[in-house]
Formats: structure tokens, C-alpha cells, sequence
């Protein structure tokens, strides 16, 4: 069975499966649930009357929004017991992600942890009008509002995150730049040059998930941050590209140990995250597909 592109079901699902696997990860800010989301939704998929489907990929993002719903309340009440700060798990992303400067922006960590503040709801008419482009008819369906309510929540969602996002535009070059110079601070313990690049407010957050050691509480300001910054001095930090960005790895033993995402307004890094929760680290060895 085909639909009007002539793709069988199974088709279908594997040429979207970016797509879906982007929406649900943008939604729980897991790798490992939205992983579990997929697997649901082809269930789902698998028993539905293709010829009833006007056009499969919406219908297959309004399956997966609404299994991503239901999985938001069981994360929530996980995160409600976690030890420390939660961060989002990170992903090794291409380079091609980075070049889609929209998608990039959408699965950064600091704007996932800016999404964490939106209700499950407002959450996902913002990630399927904002980053996905779909209407509100097909949203409306996919949260079980009416279109009314759907514009009236995005619009709530986007002022809300408006206030939130990274103030200032920077370019790729400036943000390698500034990485690279916080990278050499950080290698050689020279403290001016942390200082240099750190905002006076910046926020350290470390996820240890209770597992391994980690700040149990924000670290805030320049002077704090570099004085916990230098525990790592001398400790080779690995480039590469997590969620879209420029970020460094901590290996120890040949194993990574710390993802160092961050974020950067205005050539001036104003917030770390660093995910030691080992639970968390598995998807920063191979490439993670998302996509739009």
C-alpha cells in the first residue's frame, strides 16, 4: 500500500524518522525517551488504515507529539527526584546540523533548557510552529486544542522563550573563537584567560545524576566558575559538535567522562553545562540524526 508519493507505510516512516526522532527530542530533551517514542509510535503506526491517512507526515508527527506528551508527565515526575541539576542528554550532531542555523538553535542545550520552563503543552505548539513549520489545524489536532487555542498558546510560548534565548546573534566563527580561547584557559589553568571570557553572571550547571561527583546547585559568577574550573586544569578537553554547537569532551581512560556545552551571548560564554551523569554520555560517541 502507497500513499499519493508512492511510499509503502514503512517507507514513510523511515524517510520522516529524523523528523519525528527531532520532534520528540526537542520535547523531552532525551535521546534515550524519544528513542522510546519512535518505537511507539510505529506500533501505532503499523495498526493504523493507511487509506483513511491524508498525509502521512502529519499524521505520523501528531503520533509522536502525543506519545511525547504522555512520556513528559512520567519525565517530569523522574526529575522531580533527581539528584542535582537535570540536564538535557547530549548529542553528537554533524556539521551539516550546525549549517541549519534555525535547527542548530533548536537543539542547543541552552535553549532546550529554555523550552524545560514551558508547559508540556505551550512546549509542543512551540517546537511544531517555531521549528517544524506545521500549521495550526495540523498542531491543533496533534495537542487536542482548537486552532484558536493553539495560536493563542503559541503565542504565550514564544514571548515566553523570546525572553529566554541567547541575547545576542553570534556568528559560528566567533563562537569556534570563543570555545577555542576558553578551551586554552581551561588546558593551561590560566585564570585571566577564563576570566577574559566568562560573563560576570555566567551560570555553571553540572549534571552527576547522583551517580558520579557534581555541583548539587548552580555555581554562579565568573570568579566561582573559574575557581571550580581550575579542578580541571591540565586536563586535555576534546572539540567536537554537541547539539548543533561547538562543545568539549573529557576523556578519562579512554572513556568520555564530561560533555562541556555552552552558551554564548555576545562573545561572552554565559552559561556551562556539564553532563557527567554516565547514563547520559552513550550518544556522544556516533552521530545522532535529527533533522526537519
Amino acid at each position: 500500500m502507497t500513499d499519493g508519493t508512492g511510499r509503502t507505510p514503512t517507507e514513510a516512516f523511515v524517510a520522516h524518522r529524523n523528523l519525528l526522532f527531532t520532534v520528540a527530542y526537542e520535547m523531552l530533551g532525551s535521546a534515550a525517551d524519544a528513542e522510546d517514542v519512535l518505537q511507539e509510535a510505529w506500533l501505532r503506526w503499523v495498526g493504523v488504515d493507511h487509506d483513511e491517512v491524508r498525509e502521512q507526515r502529519a499524521y505520523l508527527v501528531r503520533i509522536v507529539t502525543r506519545q511525547a506528551l504522555m512520556h513528559l508527565r512520567t519525565l517530569g515526575r523522574r526529575k522531580e527526584s533527581y539528584v542535582g541539576p537535570w540536564l538535557p542528554e547530549p548529542l553528537l550532531t554533524s556539521p551539516d546540523v550546525a549549517e541549519d542555523v534555525e535547527l542548530a538553535d533548536s537543539v542547543s542545550m541552552a535553549m532546550l533548557l529554555v523550552l524545560e520552563t514551558l508547559a508540556p503543552a505551550e512546549r509542543a505548539v512551540f517546537v511544531l510552529r517555531e521549528v517544524f513549520a506545521l500549521d495550526y489545524a495540523e498542531i491543533a489536532e496533534a495537542v487536542d486544542r482548537t486552532p484558536a487555542a493553539v495560536r493563542q498558546i503559541a503565542h504565550r510560548a514564544r514571548a515566553h522563550v523570546a525572553a529566554r534565548r541567547p541575547r545576542g546573534s553570534v556568528s559560528a566563527a566567533e563562537n569556534r573563537r570563543t570555545v577555542a580561547a576558553f578551551r586554552g584557559a581551561v588546558e593551561t589553568g590560566d585564570l585571566q584567560g577564563l576570566l577574559d571570557v566568562l560573563a560576570p553572571d555566567v551560570v555553571l550547571l553540572t549534571d552527576g545524576g547522583g551517580v558520579v561527583r557534581a555541583a548539587l546547585a548552580p555555581v554562579v559568577g565568573a570568579g566561582l566558575v573559574a575557581e571550580v574550573l581550575g579542578n580541571i586544569a591540565s586536563t586535555t578537553l576534546h572539540p567536537t559538535l554537541i547539539n548543533g554547537d561547538p562543545a568539549l569532551v573529557i576523556r578519562r581512560g579512554g572513556e568520555v567522562d564530561t560533555v562541556i556545552a555552552m552558551r554564548i551571548d555576545d562573545g561572552l560564554i554565559t552559561g556551562l553545562y556539564a553532563v557527567r551523569n554516565p547514563a547520559k554520555l552513550s550518544r556522544v560517541e556516533r552521530e545522532n540524526p535529527v533533522g526537519r
